[in-house]
This record gives structure tokens, sequence and C-alpha cells, in this order.
């Protein structure tokens, strides 16, 4: 690995010793490589070509009533700061910041890892912002209530990263996004800590909470999140259905959305076009043989749609909502496949990072991208993703499926799988995102539906909310962050 020497000076050095103690202020080696970059595919690429040139020059691993002082000694010695959780962000969010200062230090927050209060009689509960998935979830499992967000990257992600990203767990139609989760924080800014959110909801002037949340650590650092909690439910009830093709399931999809609505739609929702499909079927070593050849059985050569539902609650509740959910399906030509194929995807629902791995080491460019659009747009957004990823690497295998609905639409999850160029990777897919990215936005879907903007999407943001919007934010940090050390160059472009 090829890491530029540490740039903090002595002097910025001994400060953060004084304040946190040398076992918290690591510039070696090993300290600074763990906190060299993301999980994107450019992150991937460099790290194990031996670029870690995004390295920190220094990781701090403070307490949260250590965090305003290490922010006002920050701004004194022009020290940018990554605020860093999971590490998993696959937009560029802790990638390094822009060198325009003197140093960057990662501010890793592994130490605000605790539950921090639990109200029964209001269902909700107050994390430290560094506490992983699996932390979060034992912690409440222990009282009885699950939080229920679990995002792909749950085993590593951060409950701070969640809400600085506005995460979308995979039960999220259910359970809603952390967005719709999160009653109050504390955020602590280089001018001053933010604590927001009072009450089960406020009409005093614009919603500053929903400003932090999707920060992406551009404005300051999340401490403390409190969010609803809900009591474990008594039964799961997951299975896998297929459906004759993607408008078929779409409408399926839209049904239940607009006529079951909240609380009576499955709790996961996912649709597989026939691509993701075949390849799940070809790489289902755990599905039983019978279940492979029966959906064969009952699509022929045409493999269809494959559909993953999940229902959660009372055994009542559940009973009824799959009822209502059946029907619907199949009044649209869906074919139930059972328990089995639903167990399978629950089993292995956090796997897919680990097939990445093997399937870089064997050459091919593997990545991910993702967007949402109303109804009426999915259709013809799913089409030309398709023929611009084709369009720009060629041979291609682009496997979509839709996991995330809504009354209006849903998100559209994209795997892409490519030959990857060996002299100039990261160039080959800078193109590719490029002009997916501009196709997105000219057919009228988000710039990122959960994965946030990061470094990968900022020069896309004025597209989206417009120059004004633009203008908005960079007031905010003007007034939060006057000296640009939040995490510089993510979120926002930087001042020229």
């Amino acid at each position: 690995m090829r890491l530029p020497p540490s740039a903090l000076p002595a002097d910025t050095r001994r400060r953060f010793v004084e304040l946190l103690g040398a076992e918290h202020v690591r510039t070696d080696r090993a300290a600074r490589l763990a906190h060299a970059g993301g999980r994107s595919y450019l992150d991937l690429i460099r790290l194990r070509g031996g670029d870690a040139s995004g390295a920190p020059d220094a990781v701090l691993t403070p307490a949260a009533d250590e965090i305003p002082a290490v922010l006002a000694a920050c701004v004194d010695t022009d020290t940018a700061v990554v605020p860093y959780g999971g590490g998993t962000s696959v937009v560029g969010g802790v990638s390094g910041a822009d060198r325009g200062h003197a140093a960057v230090v990662a501010l890793d927050l592994s130490r605000l890892n605790r539950l921090v209060a639990l109200d029964e009689v209001a269902q909700t509960a107050t994390f430290g912002a560094g506490m992983r998935g699996p932390d979060v979830e034992r912690a409440l499992a222990h009282r009885g209530y699950t939080l229920g967000h679990f995002p792909q990257s749950y085993r590593y992600s951060t409950l701070g990263g969640w809400v600085a990203t506005r995460s979308a767990g995979q039960a999220s139609t259910g359970y809603g996004r952390i967005d719709e989760l999160v009653h109050a924080l504390r955020c602590v800014t280089p001018t001053g800590e933010l604590r927001l959110g009072r009450g089960p909801a406020s009409a005093a002037g614009p919603d500053l909470l929903a400003l932090v949340v999707g920060s992406e650590g551009a404005l300051g650092v999340i401490t403390e999140a409190t969010l609803t909690v809900r009591r474990i439910p008594p039964q799961q009830r997951y299975e896998g259905w297929s459906l004759p093709d993607l408008p078929a399931g779409l409408r399926a999809l839209r049904e239940m959305a607009q006529r079951l609505g909240p609380g009576l739609a499955p709790d996961v929702c996912r649709l597989s076009d026939p691509d993701e499909t075949r390849s799940t079927f070809l790489l289902s070593g755990s599905l039983p043989t019978r279940l492979v050849r029966g959906y064969l059985a009952a699509r022929g050569r045409n493999p269809g749609c494959l559909a993953i539902f999940g229902w959660e609650g009372e055994p009542g509740q559940v009973a009824f909502r799959h009822r209502a959910a059946t029907r619907v399906l199949r009044a649209h030509g869906g074919v139930s496949l059972g328990a089995a194929a639903g167990r399978s995807w629950l089993h292995g629902r956090f796997a897919a990072p680990n097939l990445r791995d093997t399937l870089l080491d064997h050459g091919l460019l593997v990545e991910t991208l993702e967007t949402a659009a109303g109804f009426g747009e999915l259709p013809q957004l799913y089409a030309r993703i398709r023929r611009s990823l084709r369009d720009s690497l060629g041979r291609v295998m682009v496997l979509s499926h839709v996991s995330h609905l809504y009354r209006g639409g849903a998100s559209l999850y994209v795997t892409v799988l490519a030959a990857r160029d060996p002299a100039d990777p990261v160039g080959q897919w800078t193109a590719a995102k490029r002009a997916v990215t501009e196709t997105i936005l000219a057919a009228g879907g988000t710039l990122t539906h959960h994965h946030a903007v990061g470094t990968d999407h900022r020069d896309f943001l004025g597209a989206e909310i417009g120059t004004a919007g633009l203008s908005v934010l960079r007031g905010v940090k003007a007034t939060l962050d006057p000296t640009g050390i939040m995490n510089p160059g993510t979120l926002l472009t930087p001042p020229s």
C-alpha cells in the first residue's frame, strides 16, 4: 500500500493528545489504512491497486462530550474533519476530504456506542451515533423492541451514518425510512451544538431537524439521535412469488401501495427484473431443488420476475395483510413460490457484498446505483438506464430490482457487471456513471434514493434541487462551518 506520510503537524497532534489522550489519537499505518476509504467500486479499485492516498493524516476517537473541543481545535489548526461511522459509503462519502486544508483527520465515532434511553410510553429510543446495526438491535431486543432498520450494510454501518445519509432499510415499506423514524438529534457543529426535535410534531418554522438528516457530515457531527421503535413482532412471514413480467409486477406493486396503503402493504416488497431473476436462481444453492424446478415449471422458458414479500406483526394482522396481498398478486398473474424462497432471501440478505469481492478478484467491474421515480416514469427509466449502461460499457450485465414502495412510485436498484478495463478502471466507471446519472435525471428519476450524495453525485445536485437550493445549502454551511472543515468535498463542491 502506498500511504503518504502523515501531514498532521506535531503541535496539532499534541493538542489533540491533550484533549483526548494518546490512545485516542492515532497516526500509525494500520489506523490510517483502516479509514482510507469507503466501499464504492472506485474506493475498492484504488485500495486494491495499492493507492491509499485518501487516508486521513490521523484517526481520532473522541467521546461525545469531547467533540466540541475537538472541532474547535480543528478550526484553529485548519484541520479538515471526516466523520466516520462504519465506513460503508458507496458514493465517496468518507473517501478523504479535498486537500484544501493543512491536514485531514477521521473522527471515528465508535465510542458513541450505547443505548442512551428507551421511552416505552412514547416507544422511542435514543442512541449514540456510533452504534452499529447489530448493536442497536441487541440493545433493543433485550427490552423487547426493534428499530426494524436493515440496510444491506446493516452489519457494519452505524445509526449515525443512517441518519446522516437518509438511509432506507430493506423493510422500509413497512417500518419507514430512517428520516421518517427520527424524532430528535444532537449535532455538534464548529459554531455550536444543534439540539433539534421536540414533541411528536411541530409547526415552529422550517424543519431544521430534516435539514441535518441527510447532511452527510458536511454541517457537523451527529452524536445522538432519538428514533421510533416498535415491539418485536410475534410473527414473521416471508415468501416468494413469480410475476409474469416486469410490467405486471409493477402494476401489482402499485395496487399494493395505493389500494392497500400504509399498514396493509407488505413490510418488505422486492421485485426483480428477468435478468436478476435468472441470476438469483443460477446462484440459488441455498434453495431446494424442488423449488427451482417448480418455478421453472410454472414459467417455462420465460423466467418471469421473482418477488419477495414479508409481513411482520400480530398473527391475525399478518394473516389479514397476507390475504389482501395474495388477492392483488393473483389478479396480476402471480404464482406463489411458498415460504422457502422467502426464508432463503431473509437468510442471505446481507451477503451480496461478499460476492462482489470474489467478482473483483476475477477482473470484473462490479458496482451498484439506485434511483426512484413515479410509477408512470419507472418503465421508461428502467429501459433508459439499461441502454445507457450498454452504450457506455459494451458487454454488460444489468440486474435490477424494485425494493421500496411509496404511494406514488418506487425505488429502482441496479447492479452492474462488466469486464474491467485493466488500463483505466477508474476512468471506465467514472464515464459510465456520469452518462447513466445524466440519463436518470433526464428521465425524471431522483439523483439518489438512499445512497446519498457523497462526492460521486455532488456535481449533479443542482439538477435536483436547483441553483436556489444550492445557495440555501451553501448559506447553511457557511453559518455552521464558516472555515469549511466539515467533510469538505462531500455533498457540496468546495468553493473555488
